[in-house]
């Protein structure tokens, strides 16, 4: 079983990237994030002919997040509960997989702009709650994976220049510390389980040639639960759809479970 994580940064755009991605590489749920598009504006048909069942949550403009998959989904959960929010940042669903139900949280967590600013008090606030939903979500749903575009640069090897960017957004001690907060709840960073290539990341600017000198960041994540950890075979970056004609600045993530 195929699970994959892809900041899209706008779907009305990419869809026909999106389609051919799953052609060739079927994975059994694809997390989407930045769909910029409303809920009725969704592609649900291109997708059910893609062989897809999904659930949305949109937002004109801004954020939105999607869960795709071969397998029938039920118990869909948008936003974090009891947090009012009224960015569309977090859809959570229960796949019902051969082998057993399988819960998923597909996250865009908040950018943050800088430290000290309101953004990264709302970050901070965010992921302070987003803590509390994991460990209930956890409590009733052991088999549990935690996706999407963390907007966390989780260690400095995960970091195109980790001094010069040291404390800058994305790189801060308590990004970080919220990071392992969310690993001490039973999670496991799935791509940190194997030996990757050194300089890995997962998103590049558009600006400065960053995705042809690999100036980039590893932001997007896949983290399973104890129960999963031993299931878990491989975990990628595809960098491929980097470098379409006017591709997203984020590459996909895949983890394979047995």
């Amino acid at each position: 079983m195929q699970i994959a994580t892809w900041n899209v940064n706008s779907l009305s755009v990419r869809l026909p990237q999106v389609l051919a991605w799953l052609a060739a590489n079927p994975v059994d749920a694809l997390c989407l994030q930045e769909l910029k598009l409303t809920d009725d504006k969704f592609p649900h048909e291109a997708l059910t002919e893609a062989g897809y069942e999904s659930a949305a949550f949109g937002q004109k403009t801004y954020n939105g997040v999607a869960i795709l998959s071969r397998h029938p989904l039920r118990d869909v959960v948008r936003n974090i509960p009891a947090f009012g929010d009224e960015q569309a940042r977090v859809i959570a669903a229960t796949l019902d997989t051969p082998t057993g139900p399988l819960r998923l949280i597909n996250g865009y967590f908040v950018n943050g702009q800088e430290p000290g600013s309101e953004k990264f008090a709302y970050k901070m606030r965010w992921l302070q709650a987003l803590q509390d939903m994991v460990r209930a979500e956890m409590a009733a749903h052991p088999r549990l994976v935690v996706v999407g575009d963390f907007n966390v640069a989780p260690e400095d090897r995960d970091s195109y220049d980790p001094v010069g960017l040291r404390e800058t957004i994305h790189h801060t001690t308590e990004e970080r510390a919220h990071f392992q907060a969310l690993l001490a709840l039973g999670l496991t960073d799935a791509f940190r389980m194997f030996e990757q290539p050194e300089k890995s990341y997962s998103w590049w600017d558009y600006r400065m040639l960053g995705f042809q000198k690999n100036r980039g960041l590893r932001i997007d994540h896949i983290l399973v639960s104890d129960a999963l950890r031993s299931a878990v075979r491989a975990c990628t970056i595809d960098r491929a759809p980097r470098k379409n004609p006017q591709p997203s600045d984020h590459a996909p993530v895949v983890v394979t479970l047995d």
